[in-house]
């Protein structure tokens, strides 16, 4: 028996139809043979890579025999939990707590877009931040980035730029 989509809301429907056909013993393949799909479109879907259409959720609601619109109900509130979570992932920002302001005495510090202008704060910070900054920067963005921003980056900076590199970034373990 299907779960009520307000206890699954969110979730990719895919994994719903996963965990259904499990209980019923039935193979992806077979699911697509009984509705009329391509077998790559259902395993796509089962694989949370490709969502579920309004044809195919009335299909799988027939063959389910549950109501033809529970997985569109599902494909929505998956597609707006997504959306949500990409909007509060580009407005993350560090602790600003641990960043002095005048490190960005060119532009208001409230204003920065800390993801668009990530090249250029972690250039700044490492030219002219302290430790905790630096720390507070590399927790920020996380290792690998800053690894990846700093091999782009030209080596036109202050010569604090190559000694905190060397301090906080090489000497760091993996």
């Amino acid at each position: 028996m299907l779960p009520e989509i307000s206890k699954i809301k969110g979730i990719h429907p895919g994994a719903i139809l996963k965990r259904e056909l499990k209980a019923r013993g039935m193979k992806s393949n077979e699911l697509a043979d009984l509705v009329d799909e391509y077998t790559q479109t259902i395993s796509a879907i089962l694989n949370e890579r490709r969502g579920i259409n309004t044809g195919l959720s009335i299909k799988l609601g027939q063959q389910l025999g549950i109501d033809l619109d529970y997985f569109m109900y599902l494909q929505a509130s998956y597609d707006v939990q997504k959306e949500i979570d990409q909007l509060n992932q580009s407005k993350r920002i560090p602790n600003l707590n641990k960043i002095r302001k005048i490190l960005f005495w060119d532009t208001d510090f409230n204003q920065i877009d800390w993801e668009r202008n990530k090249s250029a704060i972690i250039k700044r910070i490492f030219e002219r931040g302290n430790g905790q900054e630096i720390n507070e920067i590399i927790a920020f963005y996380g290792l690998p980035t800053i690894k990846r921003v700093i091999k782009l980056s030209k080596n036109d900076f202050l010569p604090a730029f190559n000694e905190n590199v060397k301090k906080h970034v090489i000497s760091t373990p993996h």
